[in-house]
């Protein structure tokens, strides 16, 4: 009975040559994992949700926790009162509060300044998560905060800085 199954001499050489081709090719196409993005919300707030696609599509990975307490959540990260926006995020150690530009993020993340976060108090129009069809977007800054300090880490219009 004949094995239509079993690899022929030459299929098994040219697989070996095969595999060493492939080690040799650097890889390009992967570049380092981005840490995970933690974002709390309220649930029927739609801008945080823009703003959550907004950074997954810079290629961070997003997991969304609803909540009716976000004030708490602020408290308990140690955002200033006078930087609030609607959402507040985590990522690798650092909180980002409001519609703070994925690029910020990669900055920050890239510089690992000693700091509490980043934040863009309020609601800009035209930040991600505000950019909506027929909105003028309109300069705003991007704050770097630590308990007894705050400074301007950038200053942007939609997401480019400017």
């Amino acid at each position: 009975m004949r094995n239509d199954h079993a690899i022929s001499r030459r299929a098994f050489v040219a697989g070996l040559g095969s595999i060493s081709v492939l080690l040799s090719v650097p890889v390009t196409g992967y570049a380092a994992s981005l840490p995970l993005v933690t974002v709390s919300k309220d649930p029927s707030c739609g801008c945080c949700t823009g703003w959550a696609e907004h950074i997954e599509a810079a290629g961070f990975p997003v997991r969304i926790v609803e909540s009716q307490n976000m004030d708490a959540i602020k408290q308990q990260l140690r955002v200033p009162p006078a930087l609030y926006s609607c959402h507040t995020a985590e990522v690798d150690g650092y909180v980002v509060e409001g519609h703070v530009p994925a690029a910020a993020i990669r900055r920050l993340l890239t510089e690992r300044p000693a700091a509490t976060g980043l934040a863009v108090p309020g609601m800009p129009a035209g930040s991600p998560g505000m950019d909506f069809p027929g909105v003028t977007a309109e300069p705003y800054e991007v704050f770097l905060f630590a308990p007894a300090d705050q400074k301007v880490f950038g200053r942007f219009r939609s997401a480019q800085e400017i």
